[in-house]
Parts: structure tokens; sequence; C-alpha cells
């Protein structure tokens, strides 16, 4: 947590702007997805700039050249979204668990990329936000989706990837986009703020026509196992 101290006190004279633009940026039927979208990648990039930490990023080229497709990176900690976020230039949006949906900042940034709310133990709404989700993949979105439901806390070790989660992509009949983040839980999840690089990799897709005779089960372990070894080729053993 010292790292977001770090990132405040070093943009402390300019937050007030920052949080007014974003919250101006929040008026949806003014502000096109490309507009909204490209100010926070933009700030991101400034404030991880402040927080000491690069970004290291590999494979852009093998995002689909179509909008429409769902990524599914592993989950290290509060930073994966924005080594994402840096990286990603294309506007994307993100399923957000409903705990964090009244934080300040975190709730107008789910305004300003219109993200999905669940509620982890109310199924019925947890399968509204599964059709919310394939209506707007079909429509042209992209979304982020983090398999293991939560985040790991054993650095790049990864959790058991859900089925479940690979529903939305599998009704879209869209590409699933494996990502493999390295070190990322370093930069809030440590009491460090030395200079920092994370690894994200974004890797070969998952057309359809692939994956259309897999079950949800098979597919989350396909896209685990070529992360885990993204992951072991790219970190010292």
């Amino acid at each position: 947590m010292k790292r977001i101290v770090l990132m405040v006190i070093r943009s402390l004279f300019v937050l007030p702007y920052y949080f007014f633009r974003i919250c101006r940026l929040c008026n949806i039927e003014k502000y096109d997805r490309e507009t909204r979208y490209g100010y926070l990648h933009k700030l991101t990039t400034i404030v991880n700039r402040r927080g000491r930490v690069t970004i290291d990023c590999h494979g852009l080229e093998n995002l689909p050249q179509e909008n429409g497709y769902i990524m599914f990176p592993n989950h290290q900690g509060l930073f994966d979204v924005l080594s994402m976020l840096q990286s990603h230039e294309r506007p994307f949006t993100t399923v957000m668990k409903k705990e964090v949906k009244d934080i300040i900042l975190l709730k107008q940034i789910i305004q300003l990329i219109q993200s999905e709310v669940i509620d982890r133990q109310d199924i019925r709404q947890s399968m509204q936000v599964i059709a919310n989700m394939t209506r707007r993949v079909k429509e042209g979105e992209n979304f982020v989706i983090f398999a293991e439901g939560t985040r790991s806390r054993k650095g790049n070790t990864l959790l058991e990837f859900k089925g479940g989660t690979f529903k939305s992509a599998m009704n879209a009949k869209c590409p699933i986009v494996p990502v493999a983040l390295i070190d990322s839980f370093k930069a809030f999840d440590t009491s460090s703020i030395k200079k920092l690089t994370v690894q994200i990799h974004y890797l070969q897709p998952l057309y359809y026509e692939e994956y259309k005779n897999l079950k949800s089960t098979e597919i989350a372990e396909l896209v685990s196992s070529r992360i885990k070894q993204t992951i072991e080729a790219n970190t010292e053993q």
C-alpha cells in the first residue's frame, strides 16, 4: 500500500483536477466510449510512472483485429487492472465485485467505463451479468474477467480458473484472450516502493471454432495452462 501513498503524494496538486475530469467524463451521453477510455488510459500511464512502475508489455499483435473479445488474466493483486489500462489502447470494461462499487474513485471509474457489477452471492444477478456481457461483447465491446475469482495472494502462482467465468464468451462465440501478468502483486500488495517492472503478456487468442466443442471447465484449464507456461518461461526459477 506504500506505493499507493507514493502515487497520491506525487500527484497531490493535480488530484482534484483528475477527479473532476473523471466525474465530468462519467456523462456517457455526452462523451463516447473512446474519449472516456482514452483519458483513463492516459491518466493511468502518468500515475503508474509516478508510482515508479514500468509496464513491460508483450503480444499486443495477438489481440484480435476486431473488437468484441474477452481477456482472461491471472489475478495477482490490486494493480492488475492498472497494468492493463496502460498497455491496452482500445477501450475495454471490467466485471467488478459489488463490494467496491461505492468506494470513491472506483465508483466513478465503474461509471466511466460502464463496468458490470456482480454480486457473487446472488446467482440470479450473476446470471444477468453474464447475459449483459454476452450482449455487449456481441455489440463490439471488450471485457476483462478474472477467472480465478479472487487475487491469488501467492505471487506468480495461479489459483484454479473457474469454468463458469467463460460462459459469457461461449455464449457470445467471441475470441478468448489469455493474459499473463507477472510481478503485478509487488506493486500494491507488498510494502516496497522500489522501482518495479510488471510484465504483461497478451497471448494468442482462442477463437470460437477452436473451443466450441469444449466444456467450460476444459476451456478454463487450457487458458490457465497457457498463462502458467508463459509465467514459468519469463520468471527466474
